[in-house]
């Protein structure tokens, strides 16, 4: 695989005579989706993004791959029809990535096994030809075996239902270069600062990169503002007072050591305290437990967990395992914002506002997406250039990316190897290591990460910075806090050396990443 020059990208910025079929706003799933069908059907497309890929609500998600059982529940069809076809297409396009997982509701009631097992069928029926199993009962003692850490005490038996795991923010890279190869130009760390307009109309944006300080005026035929909790910002550029789009929520979870459910299967806690699911998922050989469903007024790109939605993972969690988890356990906790669509009621109950996607245009030509979730990004993308298409008047052309394999695509994947992220690329990532045999080395003695991973990720995965490394391409950040903190030091040293910095810069990122990790830790 060819590296990234990320230079030679940058110069194509730099005519400014050239007009852009769809320029594109914003680097996480809704916008890598949008890039990549755009540049599919042969636009000429550029996607911006302020920070890095997938550096908000796309790698911070519950790393599920999903229908929506709870949105079977509120009696949207629809919604869980569309996202179980998608997941059928994410699991065939992107395997490496995507598998199959199995979910044990365990039930402490007899009611709650008829219950779950009817609901469930229906699931299932939804999913049709693309469902990945057959929903099913098991005893209460097949529900000890399979889930060891569960709390036995008034345990009636369990419901067996499958959906998709993934790992979010690898998807996004592997998107990114998809985007690359179809010819669409990717660049993270520049950001749209405003919209030109011919008229009344957009015709293009103002970017800066937030490196150099450097300006570019870029024409574009059509703008999409994929910028998800960002999107009214963008929205007040274009027409400043406008009401604004979205409601933010905030989802946390907590990441625990395996001991405490040592399965490889899922557990989904389908009605908490206060309503919400809470699902607690084996990920990286650690157990994730989330997510919160917290409304907020504000929104940043380093939103930090609330301690009463801690309290309540914590106390949930408590209430469904054989030992208890308690602060000093908790290895990383991230939060992410969902960038649901505002209700005109001003309702604060966000987990009853729709998870639907919707696209928008402006009065100017601006598209706007809002809504939605990661298991429906293609869709998401293919309604959005649909629009596109018609305010720009491009030459139609249809949507191929339900057929159209993700980078790293291969049939089979060793779950057990951490290097599976990298599907076809991982013996490329090992052959690094004949360049130099001290990349073969650990960056932290207790997790597998390899020192050619990063060299991997600056030279075909734009990777600019530690966080970038520790956080999105290998996810040390997201599985244990303090360790990732240990690896930033050689982590920044080995950057430095890739991407020719000075000492200065070493120690700037350290500093910077060792503030930011703060936030993954809980304090005493």
């Amino acid at each position: 695989m060819k590296a990234i020059d990320r230079n030679q990208h940058l110069e194509s910025l730099s005519d400014s005579e050239k007009t852009w079929d769809i320029i594109i706003i914003g680097g996480g799933a809704t916008g890598l989706g949008t890039a990549l069908d755009a540049a599919n059907r042969g636009y000429q497309t550029l996607l911006l993004e302020q920070a890095d890929l997938a550096n908000g609500t796309s790698s911070r998600s519950t790393k599920l791959v999903h229908g929506g059982v709870r949105y079977l529940a509120q009696g949207n069809i629809s919604l869980v029809r569309e996202a179980l076809r998608e997941r059928g297409l994410m699991l065939k396009n992107a395997s490496h990535l995507v598998k199959n997982l199995s979910f044990i509701i365990p039930c402490y009631s007899w009611f709650d096994i008829i219950y779950y097992s009817i609901g469930l069928a229906a699931y299932d029926l939804l999913a049709g030809r693309l469902s990945l199993g057959k929903t099913k009962r098991i005893s209460r003692k097949e529900v000890i075996k399979r889930l060891p850490g569960i709390n036995a005490m008034g345990l009636k038996g369990g419901v067996v239902y499958h959906d998709g795991q993934f790992d979010d923010a690898r998807l996004a890279v592997n998107l990114a270069q998809t985007c690359l190869e179809q010819g669409a130009t990717v660049l993270n760390y520049i950001k749209v600062t405003g919209l030109s307009k011919s008229g009344t109309k957009i015709s293009g944006v103002v970017a800066r990169d937030m490196e150099t300080g450097k300006t570019w005026h870029l024409k574009a035929k059509v703008v999409v503002n994929a910028t998800g909790v960002f999107v009214d910002d963008i929205l007040q550029l274009d027409s400043p007072g406008s009401r604004p789009l979205i409601k933010p929520s905030q989802g946390v979870h907590v990441v625990l050591e395996r001991m405490f459910m040592a399965s490889e299967d899922a557990v989904m806690i389908p009605r908490t305290d206060d309503g919400r699911v809470l699902f607690a998922v084996p990920w990286h050989d650690k157990l994730v437990i989330g997510t919160t469903d917290t409304p907020l007024n504000e929104h940043s790109l380093e939103p930090v967990a609330l301690e009463s939605e801690i309290a309540f993972i914590l106390k949930t969690a408590a209430a469904y395992l054989k030992h208890s988890p308690t602060r000093n356990d908790v290895l990383s906790v991230f939060a992410g914002l969902r960038p649901l669509a505002a209700p005109n009621d001003r309702s604060s109950v966000t987990k009853e506002i729709s998870r639907s996607h919707q696209v928008l245009v402006a009065d100017s030509g601006l598209i706007s997406v809002i809504g939605g979730k990661w298991t429906t990004y293609r869709q998401m993308a293919e309604d959005t250039l649909e629009k596109a298409i018609a305010v720009a008047g491009l030459e139609p052309v249809c949507c191929k990316t339900a057929e159209l394999p993700v980078h790293g695509h291969r049939r089979e994947s060793d779950w057990n190897d951490h290097l599976y992220v990298y599907g076809s690329d991982r013996e490329k990532v090992l052959e690094l290591i004949n360049e130099q045999a001290d990349w073969a080395k650990k960056l932290h003695p207790n997790y597998p990460y390899l020192r050619a991973e990063v060299i991997w990720a600056v030279r075909h995965e734009m990777a600019q910075t530690v966080e970038d490394i520790l956080a999105r391409r290998v996810r040390l950040l997201f599985v244990d806090a303090r360790a990732a903190i240990a690896a930033s030091s050689i982590t920044a040293q080995m950057m430095a050396r890739e991407l020719g910095r000075d000492e200065n810069w070493q120690n700037q990122q350290v500093a910077r990443f060792t503030e930011l990790a703060n936030n993954y830790l809980l304090q005493p």
